[in-house]
């Protein structure tokens, strides 16, 4: 017996279980784009997802390109497989990204848990742990413009954000993203943590040096929503088929 779930499959009533493939499914969406920082699922890249009855999980993904740099895409395959290994009941995971040029490093390596240096022995010159972390820097500043704008908008004082704590700010999904980012690279991100920090050291920003942090944020953000709107683009160029979970931009 298999369980799969396909495109549009509904999800499971508040308070029942999901199916095994469903499970798996929900686990992926903590796997995000490195690049993009948001989940491989609502970005179309996961096209199967099964589950067979002794445990055994697979998993295909695909990626926008051709030559989508192999980096990025040997996180993603890893993380994803990471992310189906810790459900409760898997066995044992295959993730394979089709219809990319490292296709068979990549897919050998992870299943083999190589690490991507030794996937691509004699071509990469390390691990991958510095370019996570840069891309999560470059998360929490993007995510510092998305919590700043609406307070901007509403005429507070730049100066004042310097003043202000995670603790102090209203609820909202773009606060609870940056918590996690700040929390992943270690920066402080309890209630009694400032909003305006330096990603790279976790150090509060100067006054002077303020203007340039949020107009750095508002860049930050918005390369990573036109990168993320362009590889959709070119996604739905490339397959003429939604991914599991994603979320379709309208036309």
């Amino acid at each position: 017996m298999t369980s799969q779930v396909t495109a549009g499959s509904p999800s499971a009533p508040p308070g029942e279980a999901l199916p095994g493939a469903a499970r798996v499914l929900a686990a992926l969406d903590a796997v995000r784009d490195p690049e993009l920082d948001e989940p491989i699922t609502s970005l179309g890249f996961v096209t199967a997802c099964t589950v067979r009855a002794d445990g055994h999980v697979h998993i295909r993904l695909r990626l926008p390109t051709y030559f989508c740099a192999p980096n990025f895409a040997f996180l993603m395959v890893a993380d994803a497989y990471d992310a189906a290994c810790a459900v409760p009941g898997v066995r044992d995971a295959e993730v394979v990204l089709e219809d990319h040029f490292a296709s068979d490093a990549i897919n050998g390596g992870v299943a083999a848990r190589a690490g991507f240096a030794q996937s691509f022995d004699g071509e990469a010159v390390g691990e991958l742990h510095e370019l996570r972390a840069d891309f999560l820097r470059k998360a929490v500043m993007a995510g510092t413009d998305q919590v700043c704008r609406p307070l901007l908008a509403e005429g507070a004082d730049p100066a004042r954000l310097r003043e202000l704590t995670l603790g102090e700010l209203p609820a909202s999904g773009p606060l609870q993203r940056l918590r996690q980012r700040r929390a992943e690279l270690g920066l402080p991100a309890d209630d009694d943590a400032p909003l305006i920090i330096e990603p790279a050291t976790g150090a509060p920003v100067t006054a002077d040096a303020l203007p340039l942090h949020l107009r750095r944020a508002r860049t930050t953000r918005i390369s990573i929503e036109s990168n993320a709107s362009i590889c959709r683009g070119m996604l739905r160029h490339r397959y003429d088929s939604a991914g599991l979970g994603e979320e379709v931009e309208p036309q």
